[in-house]
């Protein structure tokens, strides 16, 4: 693999323009797709194998024309303090405000509160339910506009008026500290490359790649149903894998230019080596997001997917582009340890002060790995007991989704929640739907009232509507009230309950009980998520400790990374159950409610983590397989491996950090956890896990780190990723056939 990397740097370096020109237009291609792409709609949640799953499929089939994917409202409505809703001016009021919602021409229905029981009882608040024919992504700005206008002149007239349910619901911001991320990453290139047009390199190249992955995902957002929360973790992790593929080949670019190679050649050594990282590494990326398909929970596996292919696209960018540019920037790019003149004399320039036969002053990360070889047991156990500590409140975790009372409370929808929990509830804010599907059984209206009747016996029930059958008479829903919120525990009990009392019912009447509605979604879709945990994570960790045993040639090295990585994970959700649960540092987050995490939080997190981690573990020791493979011994191997990578790596994980937290500011409360969660838990795996725990573990290990039997070193392929073949090949210089050769293969 270096050998044909070697070569396609080469290529790129000489054949620039032709390079230039193939990405420009891809851009250029995507960007117009994006914009001349019909706008996306509301992405479809469905959660197949699940029993609110089957019950909602079973009401579109049996109750077809009721808009059960449509989008609702519910306007609250409370009296000035002395007064009720009842009272004939506010009764005029709320009739007035209903009239002009019916008028919508999205309007499915409109329900009087006085003529459907939706008046609280000691008459201060009342609701009116609006139910769209669309989605509330699909929803004209003209109809949410209308509703707003209904609500202002019912507050003119003296109520406090609120709007809750989704068809308000608004396009995620990321915000204003996105951009501070990216500019916090361009002062890291700067510092690390000493020069603006190094820093500059990867910063544009990522810009590209993310500007053609999301461009995709907006273009074909409508055909496959893509959310817009998919474009943005697109961008966040395109944009961090981007920055830093990019940011090592240059970097061995320019440790190649001090080596005194000439500049295309110094190309392609960079790519054969540095490139054949990227490679595997991006990899282990796409491998972990790919994985997520196998949770089975459609929208996850558009994510992972989307995010998977922006990826991919800055491995080819990386790859082709990056020595591409190289060879327009020329003697720009200084070598390593020499500045521009913006930032001081080269340091070749200056005259050399240090006695005949002295060593050269040891940069820090040489100094770091040498403390930590010598002291390795010490540096291992404080690395795990700190993570260990951290991890302590992920012991605490509770998984839930995101309703109105997860939202701030400067939003109307968070004060609808509120207003309906004071006037009717807590669980009137997440009502149960039951599905009876009497088509089996001989007496559909008995089965019909036995179910009701049995949940009314049921603790934690507060109020149980008549049964609602379709035309047919055949299948009939009831509206069930708990009297605890929607994320709690003592709702899911219930739903378990209901589900096992259906059971009993369905043995004595033949008519199936099904529970679904937005609460039970939530609850199947936490356990859907926690049942995969482990076959994902199987799935993922397997698969790359493979690809790793390939890449290293090596049985413990592997699964040093793979329990590394558990410790950074479980210590990152800790971290975020501490912010997001518990509200620690809630205030310098930006996190006004706390709560539940979210349900696919952790295994999202997971996937992403495992593959951004094993970046650095790929980066940083094949840095020390390459000094051992050209026969240092494993101490020194791990020093080399600092002394050439700790400063770039060090630099990578900063530029990930400053993206991934650049995203914290995102109104949508999934990136905004997410892009905490992945910020810390790169901290985490880079600074404690690969530069403490990796090299103190090596260092314990010493020899046996790079122990494989022989059986298997015969059978698996040599990929060469330390560019041990481009000894030969960059000495034998460029063939004037190169070139075509590349292009037939």
């Amino acid at each position: 693999m270096a050998t044909f990397l070697y070569k396609l740097g080469r290529l790129a370096f000489r054949r620039r323009h032709f390079v230039a020109l193939i990405w420009v237009a891809l851009l250029t291609l995507a960007g117009v797709g994006a914009a001349s792409a019909p706008p996306a709609g509301n992405s479809s949640f469905s959660i197949p194998g699940t029993e609110a799953q089957k019950a909602f499929d079973l009401l579109e089939q049996r109750f077809p024309g009721a808009s059960a994917d449509g989008a609702t409202a519910r306007v609250v409505f409370k009296a000035p303090s002395g007064e009720k809703m009842t009272d004939a001016g506010n009764k005029a009021t709320v009739q007035k405000t209903v009239d002009e919602l019916a008028d919508g021409s999205e309007v499915a229905s409109v329900a009087d509160p006085y003529t459907g029981n939706a008046v609280s009882k000691d008459g201060a608040i009342a609701y009116a339910s609006v139910k769209y024919d669309v989605s509330g992504m699909e929803l004209e700005e003209s109809t949410k506009d209308a509703l707003e206008d209904a609500a202002q002149q019912a507050r003119d007239a003296g109520l406090t008026v609120e709007i809750g349910g989704d068809a308000l619901q608004a396009v995620p911001e990321t915000g204003a500290t996105e951009v501070i991320g990216i500019a916090v990453a361009a002062v890291v290139l700067v510092i690390t490359f000493g020069s603006l047009v190094a820093a500059g390199l990867p910063l544009l190249t990522a810009l590209i790649g993310v500007g053609i992955g999301v461009s995709t995902i907006t273009a074909l957002a409508s055909a496959l149903e893509l959310g817009s929360t998919t474009s943005i973790l697109a961008m966040m992790i395109g944009l961090a894998v981007g920055i830093d593929y990019a940011l090592f080949i240059v970097s061995r670019y320019r440790a190649e230019l001090a080596e005194g190679r000439e500049r295309e050649e110094a190309a392609g050594r960079a790519v054969g080596t540095a490139g054949s990282a990227v490679v595997f590494a991006g990899l282990t990326v796409v491998i972990a997001l790919v994985g997520l398909a196998v949770v089975n929970i459609p929208m996850l596996t558009k994510m992972g997917v989307a995010a998977a292919g922006t990826v991919a696209i800055a491995v080819l960018i990386a790859l082709t582009m990056i020595p591409a540019l190289l060879g327009y920037a020329g003697r720009r790019v200084k070598p390593a340890g020499a500045k521009g003149r913006r930032f001081g004399r080269s340091r070749k320039s200056e005259p050399k002060t240090e006695a005949p036969g002295a060593q050269p002053k040891a940069n820090l990360g040489t100094r770091w790995a040498s403390f930590v070889v010598r002291r390795p047991l010490a540096v291992l156990l404080l690395g795990v007991i700190g993570l260990g500590a951290a991890a302590v409140p992920a012991a605490s975790l509770e998984l839930g989704l995101p309703d109105d009372g997860s939202q701030p409370t400067s939003t109307t929808q968070r004060r609808a929640y509120d207003l309906l929990s004071e006037g009717f509830g807590p669980g009137f804010n997440g009502p149960l739907m039951v599905v009876v599907d009497a088509k089996g059984s001989d007496a559909p209206k008995d089965a019909f009232s036995d179910v009701a009747g049995k949940i009314e016996g049921l603790d934690g029930v507060v109020a149980v509507t008549p049964p609602a059958p379709n035309k047919d008479g055949d299948t009939a829903t009831i509206t069930v009230v708990p009297d605890s919120k929607p994320s709690s525990v003592q709702t899911e009990d219930l739903v378990h309950a209901i589900r096992d009392a259906g059971g009993d019912i369905e043995a004595k009447t033949g008519a199936e009980t099904l529970v679904t509605g937005s609460t039970a979604m939530n609850i199947d879709v936490s356990e859907k998520l926690n049942d995969a945990l482990v076959p994902y994570l199987v799935l993922v960790v397997g698969l790359a400790f493979l690809l790793l045993i390939v890449v290293f040639r090596s049985i413990l090295v592997p699964l040093k990374a793979a329990l590394g990585f558990l410790l950074s994970v479980m210590a990152a959700l800790g971290a975020v159950v501490a912010v997001f649960q518990w509200g620690w540092l809630s205030g310098l987050m930006g996190v006004e409610e706390t709560g539940p995490v979210m349900s696919m939080m952790p295994i999202f997190m997971v996937g992403v983590v495992f593959g951004l981690a094993m970046d650095y573990e790929v980066f940083l020791v094949t840095r020390m397989r390459e000094a051992f493979v050209h026969g240092e011994k494993p101490h020194q191997a791990v020093v080399t491996g600092f002394k050439h990578g700790a400063r770039v790596v060090t630099a990578a994980a900063v530029i990930m950090m400053a993206v991934f937290a650049g995203f914290i500011g995102s109104s949508e409360s999934m990136v905004k956890m997410i892009g905490f969660g992945l910020a810390i838990a790169v901290f985490f795996d880079a600074f404690v896990v690969r530069m403490a725990i990796v090299p103190a573990v090596l260092a314990l290990l010493g020899k046996r780190a790079w122990w494989l039997p022989k059986w298997l070193d015969r059978a698996l392929p040599n990929v060469d990723v330390e560019g041990e073949g481009l000894r030969t090949a960059g000495e034998r210089g460029a063939d004037p056939d190169e070139d075509r050769e590349l292009v037939r293969a």
